[in-house]
């Protein structure tokens, strides 16, 4: 079994505007350092496009209408005050979609040890019927209700890492007890959500905010005591991770100071729960990152973890 790397033509297309933090050359980044002979053996596998079943799984038809309908002819269409789409960019979302589910069937019928999903736009801020912070469909948590409604799996984990918190995946999975969503993110910044009183109906969303300018230190601390022990609690048969990179030192969007090294030690114990709790299913799904150097090393260190798997 190799790990994978789904991507597609695609996410370079989707178009945000000039000064718009969520750009394509965070892609062109992307694939520029994933050129290192590291990678030479790192399978890499053309995304498909979800479907609608896939995406209704999660989202109320009339937000898939939505979007459907917002679509531009020609130029930009402003969504929300910060989330815009170009003529293609609904095949973009759709083939980021498709990437997250066809990641969990390589992984899930072991043809896959664990996959990165390099794909644009984000996912983890739309909610069952909202678009919003640069995100049309939630595709980390699309992926794992496909784990359990395709393949009959009864507990999946989704662990959060973006510098932002995933309100969208915990609104999607706040009433559902086969669904645990763990997050680490920065305190009072946007979207405004993620406080560690929010535990959903079920007691399987655990929210770790941290103050501004803290360290990898305090986000491992976090993990270590609150998120990967109630993890292990909730015992999943699959981990996907919301891997946002937006929390390194020189992102200009937040203020934690992360660095490569964190990040690296941050999937490795993950791998390590992942390892113990659900015979190493992994899946990987990219969110933020906008400083491009940042973004293209933390990926490759996070990646080639996953490929020493």
């Amino acid at each position: 079994m190799q790990t994978a790397l789904f991507q597609h033509q695609s996410f370079l297309g989707h178009d945000t505007g000039a000064g718009h933090p969520e750009r394509p050359e965070r892609m062109t980044a992307v694939h520029r350092v994933l050129e290192d002979e590291a990678f030479a053996l790192l399978e890499r596998i053309e995304a498909p496009a979800g479907t609608e079943d896939q995406i209704l799984g999660v989202h109320a038809a009339h937000h898939l209408q939505r979007v459907q309908a917002a679509m531009p002819e020609s130029g930009l269409a402003m969504i929300t005050g910060d989330t815009v789409a170009c003529p293609t960019t609904l095949t973009s979302a759709l083939h980021a979609v498709g990437a997250a589910c066809a990641a969990v069937d390589g992984v899930a019928a072991g043809t896959l040890r664990n996959a990165f999903c390099a794909v644009r736009p984000p996912g983890h801020h739309a909610e069952s019927d909202r678009a919003m912070g640069f995100c049309f469909f939630n595709n980390a948590a699309i992926a794992a209700h496909h784990a359990v409604h395709h393949h009959g799996m009864e507990r999946v984990a989704v662990l959060d890492f973006d510098v932002h918190h995933g309100n969208g995946t915990q609104e999607i999975f706040w009433k559902r007890p086969d669904l645990f969503y763990g997050s680490t993110h920065q305190e009072h910044i946007f979207p405004g959500t993620g406080r560690a009183d929010e535990r959903g109906d079920h007691n399987t969303i655990v929210n770790a905010p941290l103050p501004m300018g803290s360290n990898g230190a305090a986000m491992l601390a976090a993990f270590d005591e609150r998120i990967l022990p109630a993890l292990r609690t909730f015992h999943p048969e699959l981990i996907i991770i919301s891997a946002g990179f937006d929390a390194h030192r020189l992102d200009p969007l937040a203020g934690l100071a992360w660095t490569e090294d964190d990040y690296e030690a941050v999937t490795r114990r993950i791998m390590t729960a992942a390892d113990e709790l659900c015979g190493s299913r992994l899946v990987s799904v990219l969110e933020g990152g906008y400083h491009l150097d940042a973004l293209a090393h933390s990926v490759a260190r996070h990646l080639r973890l996953l490929m020493e798997a």
